[in-house]
C-alpha cells in the first residue's frame, strides 16, 4: 500500500490509445521465411483477414533514437498479408516496456485454443459465423463446434495446450475426466508430444471411473477385475514414464540450460535490435535453435 493507503501505482505495459501507423514505419525484426510464406497458417490469415480484417492488432514498441518508428514484437504474418494487399496502414497496440512482450514467446495464433479465442473475439465484434467460416475455409457446424471448445475444461488444462494443435476430438476426450484427470492427461500428452484422438482414448480408458465425469461402459466381456488391472498397468507406465523423463531432463541439462539463455537473450528487445542491425546472420541462427528447441 501508498502512505495515503490506496495501492501502488502498476505502470501499464502498452500505451493508453491504439495508434494507427503506417505500415513503412514499421520495422520486422525478422523475415518469414519461403516456407512460412507457403504454409497453411499464412494462407489462413490471409483468408481471415480479407474477410473478416485484423481480429488482433500487431503489436509494436516505439524506436528509442525516432519515436516515429516503430519495432513489430508481434503479427509479422498479419502484417506481411496488409502490405502485400496493399494497405498503407494499420491499428497497433503500442507497447511501453522492451520486456513487455518477450519475442520468442510468440504463439501460433492457429493453435487450436487461440483459433478459439480468436473466433470469440470476431463474434464478440459481431462477425457473423458464416463469414468466420470463409474466412478459416472451414463448414458452419465447425465454427461452432469451436466456439464450445473449452466448455467443461479446466482452466490449468487450457494454460498446459494453449499453445498446442490439438485436435477438436481430443479436447473433447479431455471433457469425459474431472479436472484433476484433466491437468494429469494434458501434462502426458504436453510430454510425450502426442495429442492424437487415439491416445487421449487411451488416456481416458486408463482412467479411473473415479476420475471420469461419467463411469465407462463395460468393454465387451471384461470382468470388474480385468478392466481394474489394466487401470493398476496404465497407473504404472505412468509413472516409469515420469521417472525416465526425470532422468532424459538430467541428462540433457546442458543443452536446456543453454537454449534457455539464448531465448532469455532474444526476448530482450535491445538485444534482438542490436543483432538485428549489426549481426542479423547471427540473430537468425539464434532463432533457429530455439524455434527447433520449440518444435522437438
Amino acid at each position: 500500500m501508498s502512505p495515503s493507503g490506496s495501492s501502488p501505482l502498476v505502470p501499464l505495459s502498452f500505451e493508453s490509445t491504439s495508434l494507427r501507423i503506417p505500415i513503412t514505419e514499421i520495422m520486422p525484426l525478422k523475415e518469414l521465411s519461403a516456407s512460412a510464406l507457403k504454409s497453411v497458417k499464412y494462407a489462413q490469415i490471409a483468408a481471415s483477414i480479407g474477410e473478416v480484417g485484423i481480429i488482433e492488432p500487431p503489436v509494436v514498441i516505439r524506436d528509442h533514437q525516432e519515436p516515429d518508428k516503430f519495432h513489430l514484437l508481434d503479427g509479422h504474418i498479419r502484417l506481411d498479408v496488409l502490405a502485400k494487399t496493399g494497405v498503407k496502414e494499420v491499428v497497433c497496440l503500442v507497447a511501453t516496456e522492451d520486456e513487455a512482450y518477450t519475442y520468442n514467446r510468440r504463439i501460433s495464433r492457429l493453435a487450436t485454443i487461440q483459433e478459439h479465442k480468436m473466433i470469440l473475439k470476431a463474434i464478440e465484434k459481431g462477425v457473423p459465423e458464416e463469414r468466420l467460416a470463409r474466412a478459416l475455409n472451414v463448414n458452419i457446424s465447425s465454427i461452432r463446434h469451436k466456439k464450445s471448445l473449452l466448455e467443461g475444461i479446466c482452466p490449468e488444462a487450457v494454460e498446459l495446450l494453449k499453445e498446442k494443435h490439438v485436435p477438436l476430438n481430443t479436447m473433447g476426450e479431455l471433457k469425459k475426466m474431472k479436472p484433476m484427470r484433466q491437468i494429469e492427461a494434458s501434462q502426458l500428452m504436453v510430454a510425450m508430444n502426442k495429442y492424437t484422438i487415439t491416445y487421449a482414448k487411451s488416456l481416458v480408458a486408463a482412467t479411473p471411473d473415479s476420475m471420469l465425469v461419467r463411469p465407462k461402459k463395460r468393454i465387451g466381456n471384461l470382468s470388474e477385475e480385468q478392466i481394474s488391472l489394466m487401470e493398476q498397468e496404465a497407473a504404472s507406465l505412468d509413472r516409469d514414464f515420469r521417472a525416465i523423463e526425470n532422468d532424459y531432463g538430467a541428462d540433457h541439462l546442458d543443452l536446456v540450460l543453454s537454449v534457455g539463455y539464448l531465448t532469455r537473450l532474444l526476448g530482450n528487445a535491445r538485444i534482438v535490435r542490436h543483432l538485428a542491425q549489426f549481426h542479423p546472420d547471427i540473430l537468425a541462427e539464434f532463432q533457429k535453435i530455439t524455434e527447433l528447441r520449440r518444435a522437438a
